[in-house]
Formats: C-alpha cells, structure tokens, sequence
C-alpha cells in the first residue's frame, strides 16, 4: 500500500520546464545519499607462520623457500613434458571451465543491465486504429469513452482550442485514430538503491572470478594427482609383475628340487599358492589402471572411447626440489575460494541497503509528448500536440511487515557470510597446515621405505641363491618374497604420496594464478 501523489501541468511550456527542472535539481542533490552499510574489505590473520613452530624443509631432495612466489605453470616444476601437455589440454577443453567463464559473463552483463537504472528511460508509442461506431447507444457511449481516452474533450490541453470531432454525418461511418507519444521517466537514485543494486552485482561478478580460478585450481590440480595416482598404480603393477616372476623363477628351482627328490611336494604345493596369491593381486591393480585412464581423459574434457595419448610413470615425474612458500599475510590475498568469500561478503553488504533503501519514499519524474489527430496528415498540425510533466512520489505505510522483515532477512545473510568467510580463512590455514607437515612426515617415510626395499631386496636375494643348493627352509624363502613384495609396493606408494602432497601444497596457496600472463584465456 502506498502514498502517491501527481502533479501535472498544463501552463505555458517554460514554466513548466522550470518546474521540472527544479524537481530534477532536488533529486540529483539528494542522490548523494546510500543507506545501508559500506563494505570494508576484511584484515587477514596476523599469523607469522602457518604452523605453531617455524617449518623446517623436509629434506631428502626437496626443500621449502619461504617468501618465494609461485608460478602460475606449477605443475611445470614436475619437469614432465607428458603432464605439461595434459594440464593446458584440459585447461582448453574441460566443460567445467567452460561453464564457470560463461558464469562470470551471467554475472557482468548483469551488472551491466543495472547501469541503465542511472539514465532516463525512453519509449515511443505509437497507436493506430480504425474505428467504427455502432448506432447503439450504449455500445456508442462505450465507444465514446474510448475515443476521449487519446482525445480530450472538449479542450486540447496545450492550445485551448476545442477537439475536432470525426468529420461525418453518418453516426456508424468509420473514422480512424492516430497517435504518436514520446514516454520519458527517470527515478533519482535518493537513497543508493540503484547503486546498491549494482555494487551487489559487481561483487557478484566479482565472486564468478575467483570461482572460476577456484575451478581452474581444482581442475589443475585434480589432473597431477590422477596422474601420479596412475604412475603409482603402474608402479605397483610392475612390482606386482617382478615378484610373480621370482615367484616363478623359485617354483622352478623347486620343481627340479623335488625332480631329484631334494624336498617334498609339499613344498612345491606352497609355493604355487604363494604364486597364485601374487597373481591374483594383478587384476584389481589392472582395473584401477584403466578406470585412472577414463578419469584422465574425462578431466582432459575427452569422451571415455577417445582415449588420451599420455602414459605416466614414476620415474618420468620429478619431484619438486624447491617449493615457493607464501608468507601467511599474502594467503587472502592468493586464494581464490577465499577471495568468492569476501566477494559474497561484499554482495550481502550491499543486499543490507537494497532491503533498507526499499522501505524508504520512492519518487520518480516522468513526461509525455505527442500527437494526436484522425488522419495521418494532420498529426503534425497546429492543435494536435500535447504534453505532460509528472512526478509520483510513493511511501510504503503497511505491507504486513514484509520489508522489514526482508531487511531482517539481508542482516542475518551479512552475518552468515561473515562467519562463512571466517571459516574458509581457517580452513585455507589448515590446508597449508597440514601440506607442510604431510610433506615433512613424507620425506622420512620415502626414505625408510626405500631402506626397506633395499634391505628385503638383499634378504631375498641371499635366500634364493641358498635355495638352489637346498641351504632354505621353505618356510624363509617365503618370508623373504612376502617382505620384498610388501616393501616394493609400500615404497611405490610412498613416494607417490610425496609428489601428490606437493601438488596439494601449490592448491592450498593458491597455485600462482595471479602470475598467469593476461594475455593468457582463464
């Protein structure tokens, strides 16, 4: 419900324009005014280090540079010509960015649309019409109406002179209408709602960037680690392939032992379990291998049957040995899931002066100017024109609480998204965390698994040469080939679980997007 008022003109052209001129006046000066809280652009954390102690590097190889930014093309640090190719392959094809840039457009041209809030709005009408009047005479004074709504009658009111009337003496002859009008209304911006409006929306617009750099951070990511999940699966399945052929190498000495009558069938009989055991290990390593290869050519933005060309191995990606490591104070800053946060922060600020800029008086100024006659070839002829000037001014007295509550609504949504940004500010901190020390715990659990290796290795070695010359028990050979087989398989993990950890690293800093060259496609 509201209160509106309408103040129209009909005085001579200059001091009506006077008048609108005055009104146009007031509302620029008032225009300055926005309700509603401003955004301020929150502080990060003052956090000397991400973790409570200074972080040490890891060693073994691989070592941290505090301070050292990151690059942009970080998975390039893994010196893998392979993966270097995958990664901009689905940089270019993945759907998923696609569809985050085409969010980002969604959210500009929205902005954009607003703008034309803060000019005038224009429109030409144009009505045309023929008529014919009936002899009823209450369809007649229907008619009539009609007529009266473009002509007014008796009087025009710019010149003062009396509306011609159709020129007939028939009372059911046709006649026709024309009508040409110009609309021109503008609403002054007096308490920010236009403007509120619009910075809502830049900060929406705001919010589809970074989320779409989240999504170019994930997708990076996620294709690294598939990869080295696929190199660690080959890995296993070519330790698997290494102990089933000793295994194999073994049952043939025992065979020929047990030729000669050396050992008891028995001892054979085992040793062909302990082979079937290893080979039954293959085809869930195989099955892994090939659903790693339809996740990499999904991510790569490929169907599962145009397979991609790249095969990777361990041995062909290198680890990292220097790893940048942003200060703390930069991580707001270099995130992007942190930087959608403060963006919707900044979009629920803004929704707080929408919701409180609409419970406040409404006024908009507008004007009308045409002309109006029966035949096309007078509509430009003295007596035929008119114009209005009007100013509506609309104040909500009771809605049943509703944009109170609205504005409530926008309060309480101001505080969710701070607290939501606050959260992901911790959780960026532990993602950092928990990196560094991943990294630190996966330095010393490489080298005591290839120590491992080394040392079943060598166990495994001296037991089969003692077993050709029957100097064994059965019951060594077998532990001998357990332990290296379990060893093989953990030091293949583990230093898989090392590149992925650095690869997690560069996500949770932010994987250096703000180094990419502009030139560069998002």
């Amino acid at each position: 419900m509201g209160k509106t008022s309408d103040i129209s003109t009909q005085r001579t052209g200059a001091a009506s324009m006077m008048r609108a001129a005055t009104l146009a006046w007031l509302a620029a000066s008032l225009a300055g005014c926005m309700v509603g809280p401003d955004f301020v652009q929150p502080l990060g954390p003052d956090a000397p280090h991400f973790t409570p102690d200074r972080t040490g590097s890891p060693g073994l190889g691989q070592r941290f540079v505090e301070g050292r930014d990151i690059p942009a093309d970080w998975w390039a640090l893994y010196r893998s010509k392979p993966l270097d190719t995958l990664v901009r392959e689905s940089l270019d094809h993945n759907p998923s960015l696609e569809a985050a840039e085409a969010g980002i457009r969604i959210a500009y041209f929205s902005a954009e649309a607003q703008k034309g809030s803060f000019l005038p709005q224009i429109a030409l009408i144009a009505n045309e019409s023929q008529n014919l009047q009936s002899n009823n005479r209450a369809l007649g004074a229907i008619n009539q109406s009609l007529f009266n709504q473009y002509f007014p009658s008796p009087y025009n009111i710019v010149t003062g002179q009396a509306t011609p009337s159709p020129a007939t003496n028939n009372p059911n002859a046709p006649y026709g209408l024309f009508l040409k009008q110009l609309t021109i209304s503008y609403g002054p911006d007096i308490w920010g709602l236009n403007r509120r409006s619009l910075e809502s929306l830049e900060a929406q617009t705001e919010q589809a960037t970074f989320q779409m750099e989240a999504a170019r951070l994930a997708l990076t990511s996620n294709v690294v680690v598939a990869a080295i999940q696929e190199a660690s699966i080959r890995g296993q399945i070519e330790a698997t392939r290494n102990i089933i052929a000793i295994l194999k190498d073994s049952l043939e000495i025992l065979n020929r032992q047990y030729s000669f009558g050396s050992i008891a069938k028995a001892d054979v009989v085992a040793q062909e379990a302990a082979l079937a055991q290893a080979e039954q290990a293959l085809p869930p390593l195989e099955k892994q291998l090939a659903l790693q290869r339809d996740l990499l050519t999904a991510l790569a933005g490929r169907f599962s049957f145009d397979e991609i060309e790249q095969k990777f191995r361990l041995s062909q990606l290198k680890l990292p040995g220097t790893v940048p490591v942003s200060v703390p104070s930069t991580l707001v800053e270099q995130r992007p899931d942190i930087r959608a946060a403060e963006a919707n922060l900044h979009a629920a600020t803004a929704a707080v002066g929408i919701a409180r800029a609409n419970r406040l008086p409404n006024i908009t100024l507008s004007a009308n100017l045409g002309a109006s006659a029966f035949h096309v070839a007078q509509l430009f002829a003295p007596g035929t024109g008119f114009y209005t000037l009007a100013a509506n001014a609309a104040q909500p007295l009771f809605d049943g609480m509703t944009l109170l509550n609205k504005e409530r609504s926008s309060v309480a949504a101001l505080e969710q998204a701070d607290a939501q940004y606050r959260s992901t500010v911790i959780n960026a901190f532990q993602n950092v965390a928990d990196a560094l020390r991943s990294l630190q715990v996966d330095a010393k659990a490489v080298e005591t698994a290839r120590k491992s290796e080394d040392a079943a290795k060598r166990s495994l070695d001296i037991v089969r040469m003692q077993l050709k010359y029957g100097q064994v028990s059965q019951i060594a050979v077998f532990t001998a080939q357990r332990i290296y087989f379990s060893a093989s398989l953990l030091r293949v993990q583990a230093e898989a679980t090392r590149l992925a950890d650095t690869a997690a690293l560069f996500m949770a800093l932010g994987g250096g997007w703000w180094n990419r060259d502009p030139d560069v496609p998002h």
